[in-house]
């Protein structure tokens, strides 16, 4: 039984060879096309790293303008905190401050 496969595994190396001289061109050419879609996609600025830079790049901008929102919105509360009004509501907002006679009602976010 070993000789019966031995012959067939033999068989269908002799195919692959007969194969590969029959075309070589079209066999290089195939290996070359494949070497140069693994180097579009897997290289160091590959497709792949290029849509992950990409991504990235878009979460950073988000997260940029909204610190320079955050920014903006405290350089109006500094240029504002000498005014009695702001002290008043900062006071009321962030410490539950109130004047005397009305009813605080504290509802939260979730």
């Amino acid at each position: 039984m070993s000789g019966v496969k031995k012959n067939i595994t033999q068989s269908k190396f002799n195919t692959v060879i007969e194969y590969f001289q029959s075309n070589p061109k079209q066999i290089l050419f195939r290996v070359v096309a494949l070497l140069l879609l693994f180097w579009f996609l897997f290289d160091d600025y590959g497709i792949l790293k290029r849509v992950r830079m990409e991504i990235e790049y878009g979460s950073l901008l988000e997260r940029y303008t909204i610190e320079q929102q955050k920014m903006l919105d405290n350089e109006q509360r500094i240029q504002h905190a000498r005014e009695p009004d702001s002290i008043e509501k900062a006071a009321r907002e962030r410490y539950n401050f109130r004047k005397s006679g009305e009813t605080l009602f504290i509802i939260r976010g979730e």
